[in-house]
């Protein structure tokens, strides 16, 4: 018997780099494991179609509209972007289709939605907003020499759904912290010269700046912020093209050192033993496959354990339990089961546990458990910093010496 999942990220345009093809790579990898295991439950054979979004909204709309209606695949799974997940998912619910979003973290995505058939194991957006502004709280008196009501601090962000989301949590925690927020603005990720963005920024003189952006943005960004010379203490970036270290480093080499970004945990980085039974094997296995397959060496994204780990909770945990508790994998039976989802923490490849708001839940489909974590670039590579309980490596801050874009 076959279970037909369509799999929907970008393949091309500008978020592919940004850590669309990343999150597919980890998709297929898993659905390989299974498949070369006997398939879900050891006998439903996962039949993979993929969809290309394009980095377009509309073409993404299309694309789960030709999966779900043509292809007629009985799961809608992955995406990317969260201005391509807004409107998917409130499309499919309607339809009474089952959609399983393993990346696009904005809140707006499920937030006071009500959605039925829609379930996101992945942290959302105002956690990472939130998560890096404790960390520099945490750390500002003993490493930036000042108090928390003391810093200025300035948000830049994409225009979209899940750049806004995560700097109007940046602001909301920022304020709770008592630090001083100097400016606030967003702007289009098509912006094709951000140097007036960079003039007011010189201008409000910020010690630390919070920026949410995809990939091709961040790099323009940085390129003329390095030119106009404004000078940080401390730069957190929340995801997307911030955790692709690679692309990166194609652009800036080691100036990127001591930059941050908040994701979920990459699984390679976690303790295995600190996980439960058999989850740290699981890692291995993605590691090995990636390896094999994509790149031999150099940084495994956090993209890739997205991928890799959600939809492992999906045909672990949650089909088993449709197709033997429920009677199918139909919609019905696969929101149930997901509804009935207890995963503790350390339960997964990424450390958090899985439990989702249920309904009538202003965050309805949203996983309570998951938790991001704040990485930073130390000696070429992430490292965890924040929370402690995850750490790899103790905080860089300030900015060090070496950085074109640090305060000296």
């Amino acid at each position: 018997q076959t279970i037909k999942i369509g799999i929907l990220f970008d393949h091309s345009g500008p978020f592919a780099a940004g850590g669309s093809l990343n999150c597919w790579r980890g998709a297929k990898m898993i659905i390989d494991y299974f498949n070369e295991h006997g398939g879900v439950l050891g006998k439903y054979k996962i039949v993979q179609v993929d969809g290309d979004s394009q980095s377009k909204a509309d073409v993404a709309i299309n694309e789960a509209e030709r999966l779900l209606n043509v292809e007629k695949v009985d799961i809608l799974a992955g995406i990317y972007s969260s201005a391509h997940a807004v409107p998917i998912a409130e499309r499919v619910d309607k339809q009474k289709k089952f959609l399983w979003i393993t990346t696009a973290i904005a809140d707006a995505v499920v937030k006071d939605r009500h959605l039925k058939y829609t379930f996101r194991p992945q942290p959302n957006g105002g956690l990472f907003g939130a998560y890096s502004v404790r960390y520099i709280a945490g750390y500002a008196q003993e490493r930036l020499k000042k108090a928390p009501k003391d810093l200025r601090v300035a948000i830049i962000h994409e225009d979209g759904p899940y750049g806004s989301g995560v700097a109007a949590a940046n602001e909301e925690e920022a304020k709770a912290q008592g630090m001083h927020v100097v400016l606030k603005e967003g702007y289009s990720i098509q912006a094709p010269d951000l140097s007036s963005l960079v003039t007011k920024l010189r201008a409000a003189r910020p010690d630390v700046l919070f920026h949410t952006g995809y990939a091709p943005d961040i790099t323009l960004f940085l390129r003329q912020a390095k030119e106009q010379g404004l000078r940080l203490k401390a730069y957190v970036g929340h995801g997307a093209g911030h955790s692709q270290l690679d692309k990166l480093k194609e652009a800036f080499g080691n100036d990127v050192e001591g930059f941050h970004t908040v994701d979920p945990i990459a699984s390679q980085l976690l303790d295995p033993k600190k996980l439960k039974p058999g989850v740290g094997e699981m890692t291995a296995e993605m590691v090995k496959r990636f390896r094999a397959q994509f790149e031999k060496e150099g940084p495994i994204a956090p993209h890739v354990s997205m991928g890799f780990n959600n939809l492992w909770v999906l045909l672990n945990d949650v089909l088993p339990r449709a197709i033997q508790k429920h009677g199918g994998y139909g919609p019905d039976a696969l929101a149930a089961a997901a509804r009935e989802t207890d995963i503790p923490e350390g339960g997964t490849m990424q450390g958090y546990g899985v439990k989702f708001y249920p309904p009538g839940d202003p965050m309805a489909g949203q996983n309570e458990r998951a938790f991001p974590a704040v990485f930073q670039v130390i000696k070429g590579k992430f490292e965890l910093v924040y929370p402690k309980t995850v750490q790899t490596a103790n905080p860089l801050l300030p900015l060090p010496a070496s950085s074109p874009w640090a305060a000296h």
